[in-house]
């Protein structure tokens, strides 16, 4: 029996061969998008494609253009970025390691609780890893630290940013799931489903989010106890001073004010994400005048950084919708719909079977092209399934922070290796956020076991 090219083998070819070029390290929009046309060509040519569905695509680039919430994406990167450049993190881990560094793992839970304050001020977590990385990595050596442990910590804590609200990936999942919601509703037979707003995933994403803090904290704790000599205590002298409680609230204040019109904002429903982000990006820039660091060439530095980090996302949107609507023209959407369905186990193996997917490919791309490309495949099969689009939006969220920290590719460990000493070992930091993965794993199952974690705050909150 001879091979048959059928369209569905075309999609799962071109699936492979985007994979493979994204693995090899060609840029990723046009890798979406040119190879998408290639093989919408080759179909053509071969009578299992009709290039007419192309004209659709500019339909779906004027509604990238008209979707409002995806203005929130550049001005939360422009607050991030700032805050980047304002000494906070400096600041706020003197005082928190004064105030902890005495006590055994004391400095560890310090650079938790800083970098949890940094993620859900900032959103990025490229900028948060750097940030802790260049601050607090050679104290925690110095202190003599187990390099394993501190270079796991920054680079865990580093990643909240992706899952603790406000956060980039939660505004672009919500944008993506919202299109899963509405096809997973035709594929029912539903006429108005539900909507899926970054409303829903913030207030969804943060218990899960502090849920994720917590566990980090009890980890730290418990090396505390069973491995002392990993996180020792810090030798302060006796003419440094505990702060006290003034001088704490006057470093704790300033980002606990901006989390909370910005957050706060958006969950009491005063401001919409995007107004909120664009309070959160005045409130970031008063916070640099206020330390003094709101200078031209930070404000021109911090322009020109913004401008860059969204035209790379916005770009790769557009070329993952290309690579959508061919995949669909195919027919692909329609094999994995089948294939999830029919699985031994039903909807239980086929989320089970999408979660280790999607965390086997994050040891290899990106969040963002797990997003634009795979969630807009199998999320609307997963929703028809049963499960609560705004609980697998919190789901996925967890399992792409943890593809930050999967070697050998998580961005994370690129990030603290660009910035670590010359004498710290990449092996070390690879081996330190073994413990972390486990964590989010483990995290993961809580949620699946419990899942009014996640859908507990939006039903008090909006219901």
């Amino acid at each position: 029996m001879g091979f048959e090219l059928t369209p569905e083998t075309l999609a799962f070819i071109m699936f492979g061969s985007t994979l493979l070029l994204l693995l090899l390290g060609y840029p990723v929009a046009l890798t979406l998008g040119g190879t998408s046309l290639l093989f919408a060509f080759i179909g053509e040519y071969f009578g299992l494609f009709h290039t007419a569905i192309l004209g659709v695509y500019p339909l779906r680039i004027f509604g990238v253009m008209r979707n409002e919430p995806l203005v929130a994406v550049p001005l939360f990167i422009f607050m991030g970025v700032m805050l980047e450049h304002s000494n906070l993190a400096g600041r706020l881990l003197e005082t928190m390691g004064r105030l902890f560094g005495r006590a055994r793992g004391g400095l560890g839970i310090s650079v938790i609780i800083v970098g949890t304050l940094l993620a859900a001020s900032t959103g990025i977590a490229g900028a948060t890893v750097v940030t802790m990385g260049l601050i607090s990595l050679p104290v925690m050596l110095r202190s003599n630290y187990d390099p394993r442990l501190a270079s796991g910590l920054i680079c865990a804590t580093g990643t909240l940013g992706q899952i603790i609200p406000p956060s980039i990936v939660l505004v672009l999942l919500a944008d993506i799931l919202q299109g899963a919601n509405e096809q997973a509703s035709e594929l029912k037979g539903e006429l108005v489903p539900e909507p899926v707003t970054a409303i829903d995933l913030f207030a969804g994403a943060l218990l899960p989010g502090l849920l994720l803090v917590g566990l980090y904290i009890g980890w730290q704790i418990l090396l505390a106890f069973t491995r002392p000599k990993s996180c020792p205590a810090l030798i302060l002298g006796d003419d440094v001073e505990d702060p006290g409680v003034i001088e704490a609230l006057k470093v704790v204040f300033p980002p606990l004010l901006l989390i909370f019109l910005v957050l706060g904002s958006i969950l009491t429903g005063i401001a919409t994400p995007t107004e909120s982000a664009a309070v959160g990006a005045i409130g970031a820039s008063l916070l640099a005048f206020q330390a003094g660091e709101l200078r031209f060439k930070i404000i021109e530095k911090v322009g020109q950084e913004t401008v860059k980090i969204s035209c790379m996302v916005f770009v790769i949107l557009i070329g993952a919708s290309m690579f959508s609507l061919v995949f669909r023209g195919f027919g692909g959407d329609t094999v994995v719909e089948e294939f999830l369905a029919n699985l031994p186990g039903g909807p239980i193996a086929a989320m089970i079977f999408v979660m280790a997917v999607m965390f086997f490919l994050g040891f290899f791309l990106d969040f963002i092209e797990i997003i634009f490309v795979i969630v807009p495949i199998v999320g609307p099969i997963l929703i028809a399934l049963g499960y609560d689009p705004l609980w697998l939006g919190v789901m996925i969220g967890i399992n792409l922070q943890t593809s930050f920290l999967t070697p050998p590719f998580g961005f994370a460990l690129f990030y603290l290796r660009g910035v670590a000493p010359a004498g710290m070992k990449t092996s070390d930091i690879y081996a330190g956020v073994m413990p972390f993965i486990v964590i989010q794993i483990i995290s993961l199952a809580i949620i699946w076991i419990f899942p009014e974690i996640v859908v507990w705050l939006p039903n008090f909150m909006f219901d």
